[in-house]
């Protein structure tokens, strides 16, 4: 089919020309003596990002799945206690991963549509006398259902009870798009993959590390070599890596964080607000729900769109690509033929999402849910109308 194929699930993502023509060059020495003068600026610019100044960013070659296993590998040792929920597909697998790594998981499990229970795990780090929990896990974006969890308040959890336990955070399709504040936190491992939020290919985990993660990696016991924290410290101070890194991703990576930075923070989470209330108000005109649960749990780069009784959300998205060009997310797992995912995050504005939802549409009316056509784009029209205008007060 002639035109654009859209890609509107939750990783990848879009890719902007800037970033593609980045990768656009000849392969180049890494030991080079003149490497480390692109590389120490990039790390250092890859910080602001996360939002750290005391912590350090490593790249490492792999997707968000590997930057679990380096938080995991590094910091903790065989039989140590963490605290876990389980609330989607990826919070799922991240306590899988610790579980075979032979760790005692105390993980919670969550009805899917909602977060990080904080009473829970309140409860569980005050019973903790004996400090025995040493990390709690929290997915910061549950990309399954669309749920984000408050990473602060269980910061203030720890913070409160006085207890040192690490606090890992899964941030794959939140980092480079929701706010995200690594310091202020209190944060001492944040994992990014380079396919969502960063506009690029998969292939890059970006681990934001702590100071204190960094110190626990002298004392931890569990295996590690290519993960090591050590010797990527070791090799960034020098400007260099400790074996061959995705020499290509890293140009990708530059433009990235240039453009994020150009942009502004504040202005990427805004625009990722903005788009979301679109997506949200699409789906509630369309007479459908979104997966997360209320308000305090809406993600702003994916929203879960359950479909009516009787329908397979397969069918949706298989229409979908296959009349429309238009890639969305199928339902994992507890949700799987029960939502389709609108991913919005990225290098997206205002039309991209109108595209979206009309594709989206399409395809449900062909497959027979019932709404009013248009009506969904309609709703979305009125509320990005309505968000730029008051956007355009602000500035006058």
């Amino acid at each position: 089919m002639p035109g654009f194929k859209g890609l509107y699930m939750p990783g990848p993502t879009n890719m902007p020309f800037r970033i593609r023509a980045a990768m656009d060059v000849a392969l180049e020495d890494h030991r080079a003596p003149d490497y480390p003068q692109f590389i120490k600026p990039l790390l250092a610019d890859v910080k602001k990002i996360f939002q750290t100044e005391a912590g350090h960013v490593l790249v490492f070659t792999g997707s968000g799945t590997s930057g679990w296993e380096s938080a995991v590998a590094n910091t903790l040792s065989p039989g140590d206690k963490v605290l876990a929920s389980v609330f989607g597909q990826f919070s799922l697998l991240w306590v899988d991963l610790c579980q075979r790594f032979g760790l005692d998981v105390d993980a919670i499990d969550v009805e899917w549509g909602k977060g990080v229970p904080l009473d829970q795990y309140r409860d569980k780090l005050a019973a903790d006398k004996t400090h025995s929990i040493k990390a709690v896990l929290v997915t910061h974006n549950e990309t399954a259902t669309g749920v984000t969890s408050d990473v602060a308040g269980v910061r203030r959890i720890l913070d409160e009870l006085g207890h040192p336990a690490l606090l890992f955070v899964d941030g794959v399709s939140s980092i480079a798009s929701i706010d995200f504040r690594m310091d202020e936190w209190g944060v001492d491992v944040a994992v990014a993959g380079s396919q969502k939020g960063f506009m690029m290919p998969t292939g890059l985990a970006i681990v934001g590390v702590s100071q204190k993660a960094i110190k626990a990696a002298d004392t931890a016991k569990l295996p590690r070599g290519f993960f090591d924290y050590r010797d990527m410290l070791k090799n960034n101070a020098a400007g260099y890596f400790p074996y061959t890194p995705a020499a290509t991703l890293l140009r990708a990576l530059r433009v990235s964080v240039d453009m994020l930075l150009e942009e502004g923070l504040a202005n990427v989470f805004a625009r990722h607000r903005r788009l979301a209330g679109a997506v949200r108000a699409a789906v509630d005109a369309w007479g459908l729900r979104n997966c997360a649960h209320a308000p305090q749990w809406f993600s702003d780069t994916v929203t879960a769109v359950v479909v009516p009784d009787g329908v397979d959300a397969n069918d949706v998205i298989k229409t979908a690509y296959n009349r429309y060009d238009l890639s969305l997310g199928g339902g994992l797992n507890k949700v799987a033929g029960k939502v389709f995912r609108i991913g919005h995050l990225g290098w997206l504005n205002e039309i991209m999402v109108l595209q979206a939802l009309g594709g989206v549409e399409l395809a449900m009316h062909d497959v027979g849910i019932k709404f009013e056509p248009g009506v969904g784009v309609g709703a979305a029209v009125r509320h990005l109308s309505k968000a730029g205008e008051a956007m355009r007060l602000a500035a006058e």
